[in-house]
């Protein structure tokens, strides 16, 4: 690899890292670089963001998107110049962009596209075109013939940045990944339900558990009622006004699952993943006094 191509690839990284948009590099083939010894099998716990939290803080490109970053002092560190030196091009963590993309590997999936799905950004791939959309929701391949969905928890490559305006996810693209889940989940992480909260963990609070859930789901509520823009404001809101109601309690009163409700339900409206634990955790933190 020449240093030249080594330099591109990471000035390319770092203007992408400066907008916000999560990067990591891919090795030949399109595929991210393995799991260094401590990380292999995910000894190490994994990233903070994956579907299983865990401890892991390893310095190099581990676990693929989960390793993404828009941290410079990361790109440019030792352990990640090694790997793009060795990089064949530049991904990017949809999700934690806030963004979707369609993949439409062949011309029959664009022609589809073309007839069922509303214009927006649309970037030109080997094969196909990347039709991108403002939002987030799960991730899933082979949806349809040609198509796979890339959002959270995936990567997809930067390919430039594209023409036209960025549209809403709309329902249509929703509705080609809800249809494969008994119940549908817009932009969750997990495809599985979030732990509900429950007696079990609140063993030091002064309520009783309908006062809770009663809240919590007028909280949920609350959130689902602002689909197009306001979520995000609405969890902080939730979130603040939920904490409120255990100052008094000697704890532990389970808030931990409280804000896991929260935040699958901010996702599930179109919140990316990052900025819904941020505004449930900024609510909480605002009621018990940790943060002004």
């Amino acid at each position: 690899m020449s240093i030249r191509r080594d330099g591109r690839l990471l000035a390319t990284a770092l203007y992408l890292a400066a907008g916000m948009m999560p990067v990591l590099p891919l090795r030949a083939g399109k595929a991210p670089f393995g799991n260094c010894p401590d990380c292999t099998d995910n000894a190490c716990g994994g990233r903070p963001n994956m579907k299983t939290p865990g401890p892991c803080a390893c310095p190099k490109p581990c676990h693929a998107w989960a390793a993404a970053t828009t941290d410079p002092a990361v790109l440019t560190s030792p352990a990640w110049t090694r790997a793009w030196a060795h990089a064949e091009t530049v991904a990017y963590h949809p999700g934690g962009a806030g963004v979707t993309v369609v993949d439409l590997d062949d011309a029959d999936a664009v022609t589809w596209a073309r007839t069922t799905l509303p214009p927006t950004r649309t970037v030109a791939t080997t094969r196909g075109e990347h039709w991108i959309y403002r939002g987030t929701m799960r991730s899933a391949n082979h949806v349809r013939p040609g198509v796979d969905i890339k959002s959270l928890m995936s990567y997809a490559r930067w390919l430039g940045p594209g023409t036209g305006t960025m549209a809403t996810l709309p329902p249509a693209v929703l509705a080609l990944v809800d249809r494969e889940e008994s119940t549908p989940a817009r932009g969750a992480v997990d495809s599985s339900a979030p732990a509900r909260w429950d007696r079990s963990v609140a063993t030091g609070c002064r309520h009783t558990e309908r006062f809770v859930r009663v809240g919590v789901e007028t909280g949920i509520a609350r959130i689902k009622a602002h689909p197009d823009s306001g979520a995000g404001t609405g969890a902080y809101g939730a979130a603040r006004f939920l904490a409120a109601r255990h100052t008094a309690c000697p704890g532990p009163c389970g808030l931990d699952a409280i804000a896991e409700e929260l935040i699958a339900a901010a996702i599930a409206v179109g919140v990316p993943a990052q900025y819904a634990r941020r505004c449930v955790t900024n609510g909480m933190n605002t009621a018990l006094g940790a943060v002004a």
